[in-house]
C-alpha cells in the first residue's frame, strides 16, 4: 500500500471513530463509586485513585540492590479511576500515572506524576469524566471527536529518541520528559500518522530496531511501524486483515512479526448502538486462534495458519528453526480458554468485588510455515506479565519470568516465577497472603545469571514494596527490597534503563 493510499486509508478510519453513538448509555445505572467507598476489603487499595502527582520520596531499603540493577525502573498503570463522584467501570479506564524508580545501592527513590493527556486536563478542569473509557459509556459524556480525544496513556512505557514515551491502544504514544515525567505533548511519527494507533507493546530487536504496530478497529487495518533505535521511523503501513480481532501484544523473530489473533471482534454495529469499546467486541471461537505472520522485510508476504480457539493479551518471546518441512516458529504466549475475565473481573473490581475463575496458563505454539499446520502445548503454569532476557528477543530461551499464583480472597497474582518453556519446570516465590504482585522483569548482569526486579502491593500494609531476586534463585526470595511510605494502585507495564 503506497503512502498516499495509507493515508487515505487512515484517514477514513479517524473518521469513523468520530461518529457519535446513537444512544450513549452506561453499563448499568449503579453507583459504582458508591460500591467502591462502601466497601471493606482491603485490596481495593490497588484500584483506588491517586489524588495527585507524588514528590521524589525515599523508600525504606532492606539490602543492597546489585550494581546491575543501578538505574531506572519506569512503570505506568491507571491511577485516575474517578472524579466528580463518577467512577469508571473497568480497570484499564483510568488515567495514566508515569512511575519511575531511581535504583542506587541502599538508596532508592520514588516519583509519581499523571500524564497529562488532553483527556485528563480538561476533565480535572471541568470536575468530571467527560469522554468514554475502554469499557465504559456514561450517559452525557461527549462524542469521540478525535482518535486521541479518550487517550488515557495508561499501559507502557518506552525510552528512545530523548523521551519517555507513555503508551495506549487506540491512538498516539504521549512523549514525557525521562527525568521529570512532564508531559511534552503527542508523538507523531509522519504527518499522515497523526493519530493513528500505536501499540503499547512494542518489541525492540537484538540490535535496538523498535518494531510496533496499532489497530485501527473501524476499517480492519492493522498498522506495522519499524523504527531506528534513534527514534527516527524508517518505514509505516497498514494492512487490511478480515475480521481484525482485538490484539494486544506480538512478537518477532530475526526474519517474522509474529501475530497471535483471538476470536474477539470488533463490530461497529454494536458501537453505533451505544456500547463501550470493549462491549462492541464480539467472541467468535468459530475463527479459532487465528496465528498472522508477516515477513520483515516484505510486509506483503505473510502466511495465516490455526490453532484452537483461545484469548490472551501477553506474548513471551519467539524464534524460529529450520526444519525439513520447512521453517518453524516457536512461540510462547499465555492462553485462557476465553476472553470473559477482561468484561467480568477486570470490570467487577472497579466496585471492589471478586470474581473468580481459571488464571491463563503459559502455551507454547509451534507455527510451520512449510506445511501450514500450527500445534501447541499448554503447561500446567498459571502465569501473566510473561518478560525474559532483553538480549535474547527474537532468539532460542529456555527461562520466562512471569507473575504466578491466584490466591482465593485476593485479585489477580500472588507469587513471583521463572519458567523453563521447555521443560516446564519452574521455580517461584510467593509473597504475603495480602501482597498482589505486578510485573517483574530479568535484567541481565554480564555473564552471570542475572536478577529479577519488579513491584508489588502489599494491601495489608496498604504499602507498595519494590524487590530485586537472584535470576537462579527466586525461591530464595529477594536480595533487596525497597518499601515506599504508600501504596501505589495497580499498574500494567514497565521497562529497566540501566544507570
Amino acid at each position: 500500500m503506497d503512502r498516499r493510499e495509507l493515508l487515505r486509508r487512515l484517514a477514513a478510519a479517524g473518521s469513523a471513530l468520530v461518529l457519535p453513538s446513537l444512544s450513549a448509555r452506561a453499563n448499568d445505572d449503579e453507583n459504582w463509586q458508591a460500591q467502591f467507598e462502601a466497601s471493606t476489603t482491603p485490596w481495593k487499595s490497588a484500584f483506588a485513585t491517586v489524588a495527585g502527582d507524588i514528590p521524589l520520596t525515599a523508600a525504606t531499603v532492606r539490602g543492597r540492590f546489585p550494581d546491575a540493577v543501578a538505574g531506572t525502573l519506569y512503570r505506568i498503570g491507571p491511577a485516575g479511576h474517578d472524579l466528580g463522584g463518577q467512577r469508571y467501570h473497568h480497570w484499564f479506564d483510568g488515567d495514566g500515572m508515569a512511575h519511575r524508580f531511581v535504583i542506587e545501592g541502599n538508596e532508592v527513590h520514588h516519583q509519581g506524576r499523571y500524564v497529562a493527556t488532553a483527556k485528563r486536563v480538561a476533565e480535572v478542569r471541568a470536575g468530571r469524566l467527560l469522554v468514554e473509557g475502554f469499557g465504559t459509556m456514561f450517559p452525557g459524556t461527549e462524542p469521540v471527536s478525535a482518535p486521541d480525544s479518550m487517550n488515557v496513556a495508561n499501559i507502557n512505557v518506552l525510552l528512545i529518541g530523548g523521551d519517555l514515551l507513555a503508551l495506549w491502544e487506540g491512538g498516539s504514544a504521549t512523549r514525557m520528559d525521562p527525568r521529570t515525567l512532564e508531559t511534552r505533548g503527542l508523538k507523531t511519527w509522519r504527518a499522515d500518522l497523526a493519530g493513528v494507533p500505536f501499540s503499547a507493546h512494542p518489541r525492540i530487536d537484538i540490535d535496538g530496531t523498535v518494531w510496533n504496530f496499532g489497530v485501527s478497529s473501524s476499517s480492519g487495518l492493522l498498522v506495522l511501524y519499524e523504527i531506528a533505535p534513534d527514534g527516527t521511523l524508517r518505514r509505516a503501513d497498514a494492512l487490511p486483515v478480515s475480521e481484525l480481532p482485538m490484539i494486544h501484544d506480538f512478537a518477532v523473530t530475526p526474519r517474522h512479526l509474529v501475530f497471535l489473533m483471538p476470536p474477539l471482534v470488533y463490530d461497529v454495529q454494536r458501537k453505533a448502538a451505544g456500547m463501550s469499546f470493549l462491549d462492541a467486541h464480539v467472541w467468535r471461537p468459530e475463527l479459532g486462534m487465528r496465528a498472522l505472520v508477516i515477513d520483515k522485510k516484505d510486509w506483503t508476504r505473510r502466511r495465516m495458519l490455526a490453532l484452537p480457539s483461545g484469548f490472551l493479551f501477553h506474548l513471551g518471546n519467539a524464534w524460529e528453526e529450520e526444519t525439513a518441512s520447512g521453517t518453524v516458529v516457536h512461540v510462547d504466549y499465555v492462553r485462557s480458554p476465553d476472553a470473559s475475565s477482561v468484561f467480568t473481573r477486570t470490570r467487577e473490581v472497579m466496585r471492589a468485588r471478586l470474581l473468580r475463575g481459571p488464571g491463563p496458563r503459559l502455551t507454547v505454539a509451534s507455527l510451520n510455515l512449510g506445511t501450514g499446520k500450527a500445534t501447541q502445548v499448554e503447561l500446567p503454569v498459571e502465569a501473566e506479565f510473561p518478560r525474559m532476557d532483553p538480549r535474547l528477543v527474537g532468539l532460542r530461551h529456555r527461562q520466562v519470568v512471569h507473575a504466578a499464583q491466584l490466591r482465593d480472597g485476593l485479585p489477580l497474582w500472588g507469587a513471583i516465577a521463572r519458567t523453563d518453556v521447555e521443560s516446564g519446570a519452574t521455580q517461584r516465590f510467593s509473597y504475603g497472603s495480602q501482597t498482589l504482585v505486578e510485573e517483574h522483569l530479568f535484567v541481565p548482569d554480564g555473564n552471570g545469571p542475572g536478577w529479577v526486579l519488579g513491584t508489588a502491593l502489599d494491601a495489608g500494609q496498604r504499602k507498595t514494596v519494590l524487590s530485586c531476586f537472584a535470576a537462579d534463585a527466586l525461591a530464595d526470595g529477594p536480595v533487596a527490597q525497597a518499601t515506599l511510605p504508600y501504596a501505589l494502585p495497580l499498574g500494567l507495564h514497565g521497562n529497566f534503563v540501566a544507570a
